[in-house]
């Protein structure tokens, strides 16, 4: 849990994803989109990917990828970004954290 904590201050936007995950594929689409350059994780390619994924489970989310992080807080996953866009909600958190500046 530590090191989930620990990532996700690391930088504005972090996405904990897997590389065959096509939810995740849309939530760092939709980022990279805005212009935002989040730090991604692939929890099926660095090590102990596993460790960080069951953390990740511990906290609630099923299933455990995408998790984004906004400002070392838990937003949700791609439903929860999602609605964020939709209600117009997520482009002034990015802002509020300095991940977007335009």
């Amino acid at each position: 849990m530590d090191r989930v904590t620990k990532l996700a201050s690391e930088r504005p936007v972090v996405i904990f994803s897997k590389s065959s995950c096509c939810m995740c594929h849309t939530v760092k689409t939709l980022f990279s989109e805005f212009g935002v350059n989040p730090a991604v994780y692939e929890l099926d390619e660095i090590p102990r990917g596993r460790d960080i994924e069951q953390a990740l489970a511990g906290l609630g989310r099923s299933p455990s990828v995408p998790a984004v992080f906004i400002g070392g807080e838990l937003v949700g996953g791609s439903n929860e970004v999602m609605s964020l866009h939709l209600n117009r909600s997520l482009i002034p958190m990015l802002k509020r954290v300095g991940a977007l500046w335009v």
